[in-house]
């Protein structure tokens, strides 16, 4: 028995007792006093002596959730949880997540705890956030017309936010997030955009200026992501290796502050080609500018604007980027596509000739199935040659037919 089983006390009063006298010497049960309700209680002390109880209406409940909390108290979780209200818990997360994930992570979560906010009540208590206020907000992004794919997207969001409540912060209880019980809406969803060698060489051949070139060819074989591409710097291509490395950045003078969305440093190979188009480029940059997309004129823009306290984290190092993008694929005459399509076609083909976890070490994925349900697309040039295998099968027992027919088996 547990020592907070040793504490279940039964609520009674002298009024039950003279009930039962009543009972023995046969009074009238118009003569009786009214029953009070009984319960049981499991008390139990906190880590500053503070003692808390909870009443049960049976004893089996009682003696289950003392089962239960006794296991809390002994991995040291005497107490309660906190009291908090949702807009407390929101300033508090901006806080202390700061620095901890990526800028852009973080500006999202805050934006859906505000969202949840508006639908519950920004003063709401965080323990009265219930599976089915959870259950609604879901439901009015849906009928917001948001994608399903976004949907889900923020119900991963909001229960990743919530287990944080959970532990380490402390301000619910273990399975008491409102958004666990919540399953993601079924979809179909679309097979990654996979950019043909042809379309991108029709592409690159209509690019107009060396820049472009360089970046389009650079993402289309190091599968780096945008932000990685821009926030380059000469001291990362090692001529001599051929490789390209992306590391974090801390501010100086002339260095923008940025981290990977990975914390990882990742190290690519690329071709020859690549190389000498970043070359071609360096010979025409500014010396004294340290990075390979980033012009020095627009550099000291976004350094004058960092100083005044003006320029945010996430802010468009390059402006204008995606919609020129559409444009030149306009132009091209090929299906559009984004440079994050770039960076899939990369990982696609480095899959044709490279183990799984080659692909993801050089993607920079966490697991391999983000480097496989993502990522890697079928192309027509598998669909052809499973064509042929079962053409082969069939040829096969075509044959086998034939034979056994002449054979007289059959």
């Amino acid at each position: 028995m547990s020592d907070i089983q040793k504490y279940l006390y039964l609520t009674t009063n002298c009024v039950n007792e003279y009930i039962e006298l009543c009972q023995n010497n046969r009074i009238p049960r118009s003569l009786w006093p009214k029953r009070r309700k009984c319960s049981w209680e499991v008390r139990w002390y906190g880590s500053e002596g503070i003692r808390y109880s909870k009443s049960f209406k049976s004893r089996k409940e009682a003696n289950q959730y003392a089962i239960q909390r006794q296991r809390k108290v002994d991995k040291g979780k005497r107490d309660r949880p906190k009291k908090t209200t949702l807009v407390q818990f929101i300033n508090e997360h901006k806080r202390v997540m700061e620095g901890r994930i990526a800028h852009t992570t973080l500006k999202h979560q805050v934006r859906m705890l505000n969202m949840l906010a508006k639908h519950v009540g920004s003063n709401c208590a965080l323990s009265r956030i219930s599976p089915r206020d959870a259950e609604s907000f879901i439901a009015s992004r849906v009928k917001l017309g948001r994608a399903v794919a976004t949907v889900n997207k923020d119900l991963r969001t909001l229960k990743g936010v919530f287990n944080l409540a959970i532990e380490p912060r402390g301000y619910l209880e273990e399975g008491c997030n409102p958004f666990a019980s919540i399953r993601p809406r079924k979809f179909t969803s679309k097979p990654p955009n996979y950019v043909p060698l042809e379309n991108f060489q029709r592409m690159f051949s209509k690019t107009p200026t060396l820049w472009w070139k360089t970046l389009l060819a650079l993402a289309y074989t190091s599968g780096g992501r945008r932000d990685e591409l821009l926030n380059l710097t000469w001291s990362d291509i090692d001529f001599e290796t051929q490789t390209v490395r992306f590391v974090p950045k801390r501010s100086s003078e002339m260095i923008l502050a940025w981290e990977p969305k990975d914390h990882q440093i990742r190290e690519v190979p690329i071709p020859s080609e690549t190389l000498q188009l970043l070359v071609n480029l360096q010979l025409e940059t500014e010396e004294t500018s340290p990075y390979v997309f980033i012009s020095k004129s627009r550099l000291l823009h976004i350094l004058e604007r960092r100083s005044q306290g003006n320029w945010e984290p996430d802010s468009d190092i390059i402006n204008n980027l995606i919609r020129d993008l559409k444009v030149m694929c306009r132009q091209a005459a090929v299906n559009p596509f984004t440079f994050h399509d770039l960076r899939r076609s990369c990982i696609t083909n480095w899959s044709k000739k490279l183990p799984i976890q080659a692909v993801q070490h050089l993607a920079g994925h966490s697991s391999m199935e983000t480097t496989r349900r993502y990522y890697l697309s079928v192309q027509e040039s598998d669909l052809n040659i499973a064509r042929q295998v079962q053409s082969q099968v069939m040829t096969s027992l075509t044959n086998f037919l034939t034979n056994s027919g002449q054979n007289g088996q059959f």
